[in-house]
């Protein structure tokens, strides 16, 4: 995407990634983590403001920092490293309320076209997977790695 995102530090594994936000309220660690669920090659991502006592993240708090499309774009420029390295990966995306899905959504919306060169994405409405739609509520997305077509 052509926003502009943080840096961000890599885990050995591809699957834990930091970043720090930088705006309104100063600077606040970000983490984002990649898990494995009980279904093969599907993975939950997980993102929110790193607690700096647990290491964990906290996805509850809202830190309104005034830099949530280039923090969105960052989250998003993780995809590519984390499916270089698992590239049958199906990546499952949520907010922690419908508030946080709804900022997804258009955070996807926004940047459709480009996304939809290197993945495909679904959004999850009344229970079934369908092609994403702007201006679609969606519960949940689901995020594949297109695969390179050598015809």
């Amino acid at each position: 995407m052509k926003i502009v995102k943080y840096p961000v530090i890599t885990g050995e594994t591809s699957m834990v990634f930091e970043f720090t936000s930088e705006g309104l309220h100063g600077s606040i660690p970000k983490l984002i983590i990649y898990s494995e669920t009980h279904l093969r090659n599907f993975y939950n991502l997980g993102f929110g403001d790193k607690d700096e006592i647990t290491g964990q993240i906290d996805d509850e708090i809202v830190t309104n920092n005034g830099d949530s499309e280039k923090v969105l774009a960052t989250v998003a420029s993780t995809l590519y490293i984390f499916m270089e390295k698992f590239p049958d990966a199906m990546v499952f995306a949520t907010g922690s309320t419908k508030a946080r899905t709804r900022l997804y959504r258009i955070g996807i919306s926004n940047n459709l076209i480009e996304i939809q060169e290197d993945f495909e994405i679904y959004g999850l409405a009344e229970n079934k997977w369908q092609n994403f739609q702007k201006q679609t509520a969606y519960e949940a997305f689901l995020i594949v790695q297109k695969k390179i077509d050598l015809k």
